[in-house]
């Protein structure tokens, strides 16, 4: 009863701020963005598709090749929450959540190119170490060393606080609903995987993201494919239906209109699926051996594409054409139960193997992430103690209740994007110059 009060405490808070405030703040900066650069996601989607796919860095200065750096951004940012926050996304806002997943992705194209650019151009090297993120362009580029402070801060906290909780939860909810694993075992194991790549720093990150990131989209795109073949009589009500409940104005559950719900649900899980407006792109591609700040900025124009327009699809598809919507399951149990509706036993493997990996990913790649945070207000010195709490939370968030962890994670993910869109539309300038260089092969 204390745990469900809480949640519904918080839960209520990141709803009065999610809804309209960071509605509009995102909405309203893509929207500027896409236009002062040109509709740069459009324009250059080719160039995008050749820039994803080169290996060789182009600069001295960096941590990771321009490849690992694109998958390490892919692989923190399709985690659990293409699979557990997408279907809690469709059962909590309806099918029209996916429509307002699909806009929040095309603008978050452009927000994403503009932390990109703005990563790499203001990042700042201390012998072999590279240091990135929002806090620098914040500094530097808007010259406000109090936002910058600011942005740190809260993006350490979420990093630390949501993070090993989410991703655990996900994953040990379909280990234990698909193979029985019990949540604690998934948990500790769980710990135990992440620290051994954390504890080695980006390159030990970079190095298993290259890897492990083209084998968990591949995976969970070949099985969901299966799962929307075998509906395909379906798609065209399933279509109507989406666009239909995206702009609803009837009461649903709880006595919102629909058409907010839908947006509130599909623009939350949206943006906590491709992560733009939270500045961890600035991070990751940051790391890059690059001197072309357009080539990281097209990269994640490619990343933003495949979670929303590929993976988060997949995920709602898969659960609205097999019905498991209005089942009473949620989180990665839906999707596990969509794909074993059209792949008997199998599907629910495939489901718990790939939100494995996703949540797997993410878990080491925002482990970088809140690093750079809290490296930022207290230094160097804070790195070990941070890896080692990082992976003892892991277990708790395993056991947590599902309700109190996305509601938490909703509250501190919209806190974060108002310091990082600051900085972002105030240099858009320097983003819209870029948009238009090309990348030199």
């Amino acid at each position: 009863m204390i745990s469900s009060t809480i949640a519904d405490r918080i839960q209520s808070l990141a709803d009065a701020v999610f809804m309209p405030w960071v509605v509009a703040v995102l909405l309203g900066a893509g929207l500027f963005l896409t236009l002062r650069l040109r509709f740069v996601q459009v324009r250059r989607f080719a160039d995008a598709w050749r820039a994803a796919f080169v290996t060789r860095a182009s600069g001295r200065v960096g941590a990771l090749t321009p490849f690992q750096a694109f998958m390490t951004a892919l692989a923190a940012s399709i985690g659990t929450g293409n699979i557990a926050g997408v279907a809690t996304a469709i059962v909590s806002g309806g099918p029209g959540a996916l429509f307002w997943i699909w806009v929040y992705g095309f603008v978050a194209m452009a927000i994403k190119f503009s932390e990109a650019v703005l990563g790499i151009t203001f990042r700042e090297t201390r012998g072999a170490t590279v240091l990135s993120g929002p806090m620098y362009y914040l500094r530097d580029g808007l010259r406000s060393p109090w936002l910058a402070w600011t942005f740190a801060l809260v993006a350490a906290v979420a990093a630390l606080t949501t993070t090993p909780f989410t991703q655990p939860n996900s994953m040990a909810l379909v280990l234990n609903s698909v193979v029985g694993i019990p949540k604690l075992a998934s948990g500790i194991t769980i710990a135990i995987l992440t620290w051994l790549v954390i504890i080695g720093g980006i390159k030990s990150i970079g190095r298993a993201a290259e890897k492990l990131s083209p084998l968990k989209v591949g995976l969970y795109l070949a099985g969901g494919l299966i799962v929307i073949v075998l509906n395909l009589s379906r798609i065209p009500s399933v279509i109507s239906l989406i666009f239909e409940r995206a702009f609803s104005f009837q009461s649903v559950a709880g006595g919102g209109l629909g058409i907010l719900v839908a947006m509130r649900y599909g623009i939350a899980r949206g943006i906590y699926a491709n992560e733009a407006g939270y500045g961890t792109a600035a991070v990751a591609y940051g790391t890059a051996q690059s001197s072309q700040p357009v080539q990281q900025g097209l990269n994640a124009v490619i990343e933003v594409f495949v979670v929303s327009f590929v993976t988060s699809t997949i995920s709602a598809m898969t659960i609205l054409l097999t019905g498991e919507w209005e089942s009473g399951l949620t989180s990665t149990a839906a999707v596990a139960s969509a794909f074993n509706s059209a792949i008997p036993v199998a599907g629910g493997y495939i489901v718990a193997f790939c939100a494995f990996l996703f949540g797997y990913t993410t878990l080491i790649g925002w482990a970088y992430y809140g690093e750079q945070f809290f490296e930022y207000i207290l230094g160097r010195r804070v790195t070990m103690p941070y890896r080692w709490i990082y992976c003892l939370l892991i277990p708790l968030g395993a056991v947590s209740k599902v309700a109190t962890v996305w509601a938490w994670g909703d509250l501190m993910n919209a806190l974060q994007v108002f310091p990082n869109l600051i900085g972002v539309v105030g240099l858009s300038a320097i983003a819209a110059r870029l948009a238009n260089e090309r990348v030199r092969q």
